[in-house]
């Protein structure tokens, strides 16, 4: 597999993808079993195993301080990543693979995977009274819409605090703008941060987009109450 990412709604994701089926090779034996995977469940499962490994092994004479952390500390310790539906063949540097245990040939390590779901499932925040069966998620479009406004709305908020601009006034002329829609983008900063994690995710139910979420109060309980959602 190689790495390759997308890009939606401004957020990049990361996965591995099957050589072969990049190739157009898809239908063949070679493909493989797994064509794709989000790259974070490949790495972090990797990284946990290695680290396991070397914490039962610390305490032998010849074994050195090597602790991975994230994806970089992989490039230089893994040579290689092969992906099976319930395992991962992970082949070790040579500078690597004295520290793996349980290897025949001393260069692979087998790790119990298995790929996870490619569609998960969103638990919609629920309007009070609401059955979860007739309550419909945000349309992707408003939705991209809406994580755009409230980042904006930070980023403008964070001018203003840091002294990037000296008032209000100052950002309605560079952003063209009227005050009153600065003031109404900026509110966005103060949204509860469950609110922003169920717009980011796609959970909030139709109806409740930018207009809604304008100019609510900075409590964060009184926002959930406003919109008449059932807390988390």
């Amino acid at each position: 597999m190689i790495p390759t990412h997308a890009t939606k709604a401004g957020i990049r994701y990361r996965y591995y993808v099957s050589t072969p089926v990049l190739h157009g090779e898809a239908k063949t034996a070679s493909a493989g079993s797994v064509s794709s995977v989000p790259a974070a469940d490949i790495e972090d499962t990797v990284v946990k195993c290695l680290n396991e490994h070397h914490a039962a092994k610390q305490d032998k004479p010849k074994t050195s301080a090597v602790r991975l952390g994230d994806r970089d500390d992989l490039v230089e310790l893994v040579a290689g990543i092969v992906v099976h539906r319930d395992r991962l063949i992970v082949r070790l540097k040579r500078v690597y693979a004295e520290e793996a245990p349980d290897c025949p040939d001393d260069k692979s390590l087998t790790i119990p995977w298995q790929k996870p779901p490619s569609k998960r499932s969103r638990q919609i925040l629920l309007p009070h009274n609401a059955s979860r069966s007739d309550v419909r998620p945000e349309q992707f479009e408003r939705r991209a819409r809406l994580v755009s406004a409230i980042a904006r709305g930070r980023r403008w908020l964070d001018d203003v605090v840091s002294g990037r601009v000296t008032t209000v006034k100052d950002l309605c002329t560079r952003e063209n703008c009227s005050v009153r829609r600065v003031n109404m983008t900026i509110s966005l900063a103060f949204l509860a941060p469950n609110l922003v994690k169920a717009a980011v995710e796609g959970r909030l139910p139709r109806g409740i987009g930018i207009e809604r979420l304008r100019d609510l109060s900075t409590e964060w309980s009184r926002q959930i109450e406003a919109l008449g959602l059932n807390p988390e």
